[in-house]
């Protein structure tokens, strides 16, 4: 009987740390909102969800990083009170449902106080604030480091820290980096293993920049999280420059390679991570050490993760659609008003109608073509796992291999080639709505619908791609329809970044409600409490 490998003996030893972790802790005072409240701030912030929504993983912490935005606008005053923040902000977020209500210990408000202490200091103590130099960036940079330290102080990611840390020690020894990359000097040999770390977080939860960053902190800087003072101050002498260098680790061009091998291997962690998660018995070892029985595990892992990948792209579908709609399609329908107007053009409620129309059908097509994994991925999904779980004489080696050299011509013709592929592309959208007659400002209007269609449908196709581990090849259809589909599907993405720093219906919500719904429903509640206390007299 094959026997299991001491990397995984470890990761069951943290799981059922982690499951212990879940337990209720007797004695321990929680925090509770009022219901009545928690309802009315959740319904809000489902409104929010739709207006600036993220991958579903990502809406927590950007609740959070909204809050501290609010609370944390003037690090200028004398009588700053890192309480006065946490609290409130531990608060909205029980109450917005972001953490459960009586599940966080009391403790942890002063946990915030010092974490937020600790990023208020390093924003004082960097050279650039004292000269009156603190970039809008920066400081948006910090903060957002700063939420994810907090997300994870109220709800600690053992789990998923467990596997990240798995999977990079796998990957460590498995993937190999030819030696011409790094005699060509495309990477340093000292940062392969940032960059595999990067990939793998990137691969099995799909983080973002900020928790990528605070995780590579955290990795290089065992004292993150608990630093002395003059730990703290050497943090902030250096700290725009350890932020660059991760963001040039973030960004640096051998980081898609690492990529893409960890993309097609996280299948196999993330059906271990669910077969470690399941209530199976007191004693998951040994039932993992039965190859019969795990196979069965997995298999059945497998089919619910393919049902719930399912529902994610569906939810993914509506919930990208009605976005666009409320915050892209309103504010760029009245600007189409707005323009119509300036360029004296005849207002038509049939092109408008069109306007709605060709996104909504675009999308609705996207969806449908989507491709879910084939029957035979099952096999290779079972088979990935179990050589991850058991020790194996036959190691499986994954090259990263440099790009091959093209000469300055051989550029310029392929950049040419796809020129006249962009070319052809918006010459026949432009061609269509002429021939419709619809108007300039409307010609315009629908490419942009187009293109955020269609960047937001290429990532939902590439969602249903998360279980898959078959090499896919690609046909003479999906070939053309690259070189044409390409360049409009990148001025997508183009608009898309762009849209998130100047989203003004986000901006409204953010400025002119936030702050005053968040007050009136701290004062639903404490009139809840005065209303109880009353009651409780009059019994």
């Amino acid at each position: 009987m094959p026997e299991l490998s001491s990397s995984t003996k470890e990761l069951v030893n943290k799981y059922q740390l982690w499951k212990i972790s879940l337990k209720p802790k007797e004695g321990v005072a929680t925090i509770h909102v009022d219901e009545v409240a928690s309802r009315v701030a959740v319904f809000y912030e489902q409104i929010r969800t739709i207006i600036d929504w993220k991958e579903e993983h990502l809406m927590r912490r950007a609740a959070i990083i909204r809050k501290l935005k609010r609370r944390f606008l003037d690090l200028e005053i004398s009588d700053f009170s890192a309480q006065s923040i946490s609290e409130p902000l531990v608060l909205e977020l029980i109450r917005g449902g972001y953490f459960s209500n009586d599940k966080i210990a009391e403790s942890k408000i002063s946990d915030i106080s010092k974490i937020i202490n600790k990023y208020v200091f390093i924003l004082r103590n960097n050279p650039e604030y004292k000269k009156g130099k603190t970039g809008v960036q920066f400081y948006a940079k910090i903060l957002e480091i700063a939420a994810c330290e907090i997300e994870e102080t109220l709800s600690p990611s053992i789990k998923e820290m467990a596997l990240i840390d798995f999977m990079f020690s796998q990957m460590q020894k498995k993937i190999r980096v030819n030696e011409n990359i790094y005699s060509r000097g495309l990477l340093k040999r000292e940062d392969t293993d940032v960059q595999i770390y990067i990939a793998v977080q990137r691969s099995l939860f799909k983080l973002d920049e900020p928790i990528i960053s605070y995780n590579i902190l955290r990795y290089k800087y065992s004292y993150w999280d608990n630093p002395s003072e003059d730990d703290l101050l050497k943090i902030s002498q250096g700290i725009k420059k350890i932020l660059k260098s991760i963001d040039s680790a973030l960004l640096h061009p051998m980081q898609k390679r690492f990529y893409k091998i960890c993309e097609r291997f996280d299948t196999p962690y993330l059906l271990l991570s669910d077969v470690l998660s399941a209530e199976l018995s007191e004693n998951i070892a040994e039932e993992i050490e039965n190859p019969v029985a795990l196979e069965n595990n997995i298999r059945n892992a497998y089919f619910v993760r393919l049902r719930d990948l399912g529902l994610k792209i569906k939810r993914a579908a509506i919930y990208s659609i009605t976005s666009i709609f409320i915050t892209k399609i309103i504010s760029l329908v009245i600007l189409e008003i707005i323009l119509a107007k300036i360029f004296n053009e005849a207002f038509n409620f049939i092109v408008l109608a069109a306007d709605v129309l060709i996104p909504t059908l675009l999308m609705t097509f996207l969806v449908m073509t989507v491709k879910m994994p084939s029957k035979n991925n099952v096999g290779l999904a079972v088979m990935e796992t179990m050589k991850i779980v058991y020790d194996n004489e036959k190691k499986d080696f994954y090259d990263v291999s440099p790009s091959k050299k093209r000469s300055l011509l051989m550029r310029l013709i392929l950049s040419l080639i796809y020129l006249a592929g962009a070319t052809i592309s918006f010459g026949l959208l432009v061609w269509i709505f002429v021939y419709f007659h619809f108007p300039i400002t409307s010609i315009a209007i629908n490419i942009m619908f187009i293109a955020l269609i269609l960047f937001a449908g290429k990532a939902i196709q590439r969602k249903a791609k998360e279980l898959t581990i078959e090499e896919t090849r690609e046909g003479f259809i999906e070939f053309i329809s690259d070189i044409l589909i390409l360049p409009i599907t990148e001025l997508g993405k183009l608009l898309s970044n762009t849209w998130k720093q100047y989203n003004a219906i986000a901006a409204f919500f953010s400025a002119l409600i936030d702050m005053p719904f968040s007050s009136f429903v701290e004062f639903l509640e404490r009139w809840r409490y005065f209303l109880r206390e009353r009651k409780d007299d009059i019994q």
